[in-house]
C-alpha cells in the first residue's frame, strides 16, 4: 500500500514538474493582471498561445496571438523589454511557450492564472475580431496584428 502511495506521489511530482517547465513562469492572478497598466511603456505584452481558431472565439483585451508551436520562429514579435503575460486554455501550452521564451533570454514571464477559461468564467471582458475568417487566415499567415483581428 505504501509503495503505491509513494509511486502515486512521485508521478504527481513528475507531472507537476513537466507542466511547470523550467521557463521561469510565475503565476499572475487575474486581479493583479487587471491592476497592471493597459497601455504605455509599463503595460505588459499579453501573449495568447492558443490556435487562431481558439483566439477568434474570444481573447483577453489587447492580447496578441502567436500559437505556441510557432513561437520559436516568431520571437522577433515578442518584446524582450516588457513583462510577458502568457495564457492558453489550460496552462499547458503557456508553459511550453514559456520554456521557448526562457531559452531565448526572456526573463519577465508570468502566467495568467486560470487561463482563458477562468477569465471567461469570472465574467471578465473578452474581445472578438470583427472578421473571424479573415483573422484566422492572417494569423495562420504569421500576421498577429492584422486589422481583421481587431475587436468590433
Amino acid at each position: 500500500m505504501m509503495r503505491r502511495t509513494l509511486a502515486a506521489a512521485w508521478m504527481t511530482l513528475l507531472a507537476s514538474a513537466a507542466f511547470a517547465g523550467d521557463g521561469g513562469l510565475k503565476p499572475l492572478t487575474q486581479e493583479a493582471f487587471l491592476a497592471l497598466p493597459g497601455e504605455g511603456a509599463d503595460a505588459p505584452f499579453v501573449l495568447d498561445v492558443r490556435s487562431p481558431e481558439e483566439f477568434v472565439s474570444g481573447y483577453v483585451p489587447g492580447a496578441v496571438n502567436i500559437p505556441h508551436d510557432q513561437l520559436a520562429s516568431r520571437l522577433t514579435e515578442v518584446p524582450k523589454d516588457k513583462e510577458i503575460v502568457l495564457y492558453c486554455r489550460s496552462g499547458r501550452r503557456a508553459a511550453l511557450a514559456a520554456d521557448v521564451l526562457a531559452a531565448n533570454g526572456y526573463s519577465r514571464l508570468e502566467h495568467l492564472e486560470g487561463d482563458i477559461a477562468a477569465w471567461i468564467e469570472k465574467g471578465r471582458p473578452v474581445e472578438k475580431p470583427r472578421d473571424a475568417a479573415a483573422c484566422i487566415a492572417a494569423l495562420k499567415g504569421g500576421r498577429s496584428t492584422a486589422p481583421a483581428c481587431t475587436a468590433d
